[in-house]
């Protein structure tokens, strides 16, 4: 059964980029009308960018992804009749969305103030990079730019190897996540208390965010540095981490270096290792140690004798590889559908599993400006002021 959580919400969306537009597709799929405001012709940034040139039938796969059951409505802002129509479509939304740097909704008149004289009881969520009130506002806001920043890409690095990007735009997906949360929070406190509010989304904090565990034991006076070898962060005992084998990789869990040591045998090395008191301050040992014993063996023995001593461990899968596997299969998490330009595409599902129904595909990706007439029509425009509208340059 559908799930329509959602039906009757309106959200003005003047988002650009992957956080913006990914954290209101989260709330399109529960049944929010999302508007995307694009300028006229050439549409949104995110139309003409795509990474590894995934363009399906010449269409951005990276707006594929991110826009599903969102509708296009182009206004040119910086013409007074565009600027008109967005203060109106505002006016009549519960929740404003924005994703540019701090001042550009101001400089335009549609920042939180002015918004709010439009409906008192708006919800006003901006996402940047920095936040509006740190000397940083200026800075962009881009996820390689934050993991480097932030303190991630140092995390995820190897001493005397350099810092290591996360592989994925993970600050975006998960400031797009706690978006969607935010805005969620801010509803429900609107419909206990009839009260609006300004909500802010900062990259820099997502990213914190997402080292909880390494910034709060380094905020407490833990010696947080770099490994040297696999260990794969900078926080846990070895031989948490992911180790080379004869043909591929291997990722070992939490466990003790005696298991370890039992499952692969005294040629292991790891003899004078086991005192658990070792596992940290020595871990970098223990790593380079175990990792010479792995390169000797294959992938698949390996964790046949590691998971029979009971270790937490499992191959290190490419994308074909995590794809096809049975609990990918079973968890059924890849949404097809037939694009008129893109042909048949593949994208990921809404994340959630809901117990009331799922989430469905009602609007494919939109193409440019394709709901404008749709959208003026309801904000109260004849057909005539449409026409004009367009003459004009507005829509």
């Amino acid at each position: 059964m559908p799930i329509q959580s959602l039906a009757g919400m309106r959200i003005a969306a003047f988002t650009q980029f992957l956080m913006g537009p990914a954290g209101v597709q989260y709330l399109a799929d529960l049944g929010a009308d999302v508007v995307k405001v694009e300028p006229p012709g050439t549409g949104a940034w995110e139309r003409h960018w795509a990474g590894a040139d995934t363009f399906p039938g010449g269409v951005s796969a990276f707006f594929l992804l991110a826009h599903r059951n969102v509708r296009s409505l182009t206004l040119n802002l910086k013409s007074e009749l565009g600027l008109a129509a967005a203060r109106r479509l505002i006016a009549t939304s519960e929740v404003v969305v924005e994703n540019f740097r701090p001042g550009v909704m101001d400089r335009l008149g549609l920042g939180y103030e002015e918004a709010r004289e439009l409906r008192r009881d708006l919800i006003y969520v901006s996402a940047s990079g920095y936040g509006a009130d740190t000397s940083s506002r200026h800075l962009p806001g881009q996820d390689l730019l934050i993991q480097a920043r932030s303190g991630l890409a140092w995390l995820a690095g190897r001493e005397g190897q350099g810092p290591a990007s996360g592989g994925a735009a993970i600050v975006d997906q998960h400031g797009a996540a706690l978006l969607a949360m935010a805005v969620l929070a801010a509803v429900l406190h609107r419909e206990r208390t009839g009260e609006g509010q300004r909500v802010e989304v900062v990259m820099m904090q997502a990213a914190l965010d997402l080292a909880t565990e390494p910034v709060v034991y380094h905020l407490n006076g833990s010696p947080i540095r770099q490994p040297r070898a696999w260990i794969a962060d900078t926080f846990h005992d070895a031989p948490y981490g992911m180790y080379p084998t004869r043909d591929g990789w291997v990722a070992i869990s939490m466990t003790t270096v005696a298991k370890v040591r039992s499952a692969l045998g005294d040629g292991v090395g790891l003899a004078s290792y086991e005192d658990p008191t070792l596992a940290f301050s020595r871990r970098d040992e223990i790593s380079e140690t175990l990792a010479r014993r792995l390169r000797q063996l294959p992938t698949a023995e390996v964790v046949e004798r590691l998971q029979a001593q009971g270790v937490w461990c499992t191959a290190v899968n490419d994308l074909e590889a995590a794809l096809s596997s049975p609990e990918v299969a079973e968890l059924d998490p890849i949404l097809e559908f037939d694009h008129p330009r893109a042909g048949r595409v593949r994208v990921l599902k809404h994340p959630i599993r809901y117990g009331a129904g799922e989430p469905e595909l009602r609007r494919l990706p939109p193409e440019v400006g394709q709901h404008t007439d749709q959208v003026l029509e309801e904000l109260g425009y004849s057909s005539q002021e449409i026409q004009a509208m367009r003459a004009s340059g507005a829509i």
